[in-house]
């Protein structure tokens, strides 16, 4: 645990600070708003106390109910790992900051965190789906995405439908699939 750390990150972000700084054996931890992710994230990649030039990740939260970006960030000026949450989105409309304008590689990141949860990253020159096709209209990871066959977190304990399904064009595919339904 670095208290060195602690105090450097506390006498810089104090008011923009969310929630006490939580420290864990080699991990420490901040909160902040969405729209402070900018400032912060230039400070502690630029100002020579802080120096996390290391984007290790950064992934999309649902925690049912808010929308959260987390981003892990190394320093060779610090033993511990800095975990960054941007906390409090809406679950209506996740939007946060790119932050491409520091680490060109967060690109990927943030489309992924798009694709899986439906967050918007402003300032993300190609924004767009990774994994799901182009027009596919949910987001597999949040919460509220229901499965046809979920009957027991469903309302009502009922089927909800989320995504239509295709048949398939080739008559044996069509009858194999029947078959395996049945």
């Amino acid at each position: 645990m670095d208290a060195a750390l602690k105090r450097r990150l506390q006498a810089r972000f104090g008011e923009r600070l969310t929630a006490p700084i939580h420290q864990r054996h080699d991990q420490t931890e901040i909160r902040i708003g969405p729209g402070d992710v900018p400032d912060v994230v230039r400070t502690l990649h630029d100002e020579a106390d802080f120096r996390f030039i290391v984007l290790a990740d950064l992934a999309g939260v649902d925690t049912g109910s808010v929308m959260q970006v987390v981003y892990h960030l190394w320093s060779e000026t610090s033993s511990d790992w800095l975990r960054v949450i941007a906390d409090g989105l809406s679950r209506e409309d996740p939007r946060v900051p790119s932050v491409t304008f520091l680490w060109k590689g967060a690109e990927w990141m943030e489309r992924e965190a798009y694709d899986m949860f439906g967050i918007t990253f402003e300032g993300n020159r190609d924004l767009r789906r990774i994994y799901m096709p182009p027009d596919y209209q949910s987001f597999p990871l949040r919460k509220d995405f229901f499965l046809p066959d979920d009957a027991a977190r469903s309302p009502g304990a009922g089927v909800r439908h989320m995504e239509q399904s295709h048949t398939p064009t080739n008559a044996k595919a069509a009858t194999l699939i029947r078959k395996t339904r049945a």
